[in-house]
């Protein structure tokens, strides 16, 4: 499954060390005015070798639109996107070639496929969200002009919340060989009420799937999320006046529809796996072999997971407010 989406569909494709990585894009509007320079931002967002906090991979993530676009605007047709990958040292994975790394994707894929990509995961790489936020960009420049906004932002990493405590706390596990995880919240404002349909087609169903979809991510909240158990009845309704909710638990999504107001989501995102800690784990043969993961690793994960989760919220919410205007 490379391909999310009903109505504005999204194909992703490449590796993290292959020669490129895209997304080819069915089903957008024709009509919308559309460049790189609309996309290049968001994915400056998400690219590595930006801070010390981040991989020292140096990739420019340069975004090239191949098809569906003509004179500045969206065609209806298929919207193909490329970025070439620049800096990949393969070389640095060549020990692991036949090792499983703890907490990667390498054991269910060799058992699943009997052939896996060992350099940097191929697919199972964080590198394939490039093709997701090239999209995403797309899918929120729609929502902009139906006055909806997307924005997300870091809640915690490792426990710490203010910006000082938590820069410190990645630097930390990154000087001690070891990596932290944290949680993202991601807000859409302006939804009308109505997107997503009841039973199976729920709209807190569709956004759990997209996040859960994402490599790093272990849990999704919605509103209140979790929270919500310790409570009554009469604590956690959003009662009603005049002027509409008085609260927002249900964080916008009641019965698997939008009810107007904003819609709140939480993921928790897992530290990387990628650590120089030595760890145990087998080989291809089945033998207990001690692995310490060396090369050019994010010590966390969060602060560049911001513009894949809010891709991803947008992705579902274009998809939305298209098969409302099909049938609605």
């Amino acid at each position: 499954m490379n391909t999310f989406g009903k109505n504005f569909r999204i194909t992703t494709f490449g590796e993290s060390h292959g020669a490129a990585v895209g997304v080819v894009i069915d089903g957008s509007p024709a009509g919308m005015q559309l460049t790189e320079q609309d996309i290049q931002p968001i994915l400056d967002r998400r690219r590595p070798g930006t801070s010390p906090l981040t991989s020292t991979r140096q990739e420019r993530d340069r975004i090239t639109i191949l098809s569906g676009v003509f004179e500045g605007k969206t065609t209806g047709t298929p919207i193909a996107m490329l970025v070439y990958n620049e800096d990949s040292h393969s070389g640095d994975y060549e020990s692991l070639r036949e090792i499983f790394r703890p907490g990667h994707a390498d054991f269910p894929y060799q058992k699943k496929y009997g052939i896996r990509d060992h350099r940097g995961g191929g697919r199972s790489s964080g590198r394939e969200t490039v093709g997701r936020v090239a999209a995403g960009a797309v899918a929120l420049k729609f929502l902009a002009h139906k006055g909806i906004t997307v924005t997300g932002k870091i809640v915690e990493v490792h426990g710490k919340s203010s910006s000082e405590e938590i820069e410190q706390e990645i630097l930390a596990a990154k000087t001690a060989g070891d990596s932290v995880g944290g949680i993202v919240e991601i807000i859409a404002r302006g939804c009308p009420v109505g997107l997503g349909d009841p039973v199976f087609g729920k709209l807190d169903a569709h956004i759990a799937g997209a996040m859960m979809g994402i490599g790093a991510v272990k849990g999704v909240e919605i509103g209140d999320g979790f929270a919500v158990a310790d409570r009554f009845g009469s604590e956690n309704n959003d009662q009603m006046s005049e002027e509409g909710f008085m609260t927002n638990h249900a964080g916008g999504i009641l019965g698997g529809i939008s009810t107007g107001r904003d819609i709140v989501v939480r993921i928790a995102v897992k530290p990387t796996p990628s650590i120089e800690n030595v760890q145990k784990t087998q080989d291809i043969h089945g033998r207990c072999v001690d692995v310490s993961i060396r090369g050019r690793h994010d010590p966390c994960i969060v602060p560049r997971i911001i513009p894949v989760a809010e891709a991803m919220l947008g992705l579902v919410l274009i998809d939305c407010l298209l098969e409302q205007a099909i049938y609605g």
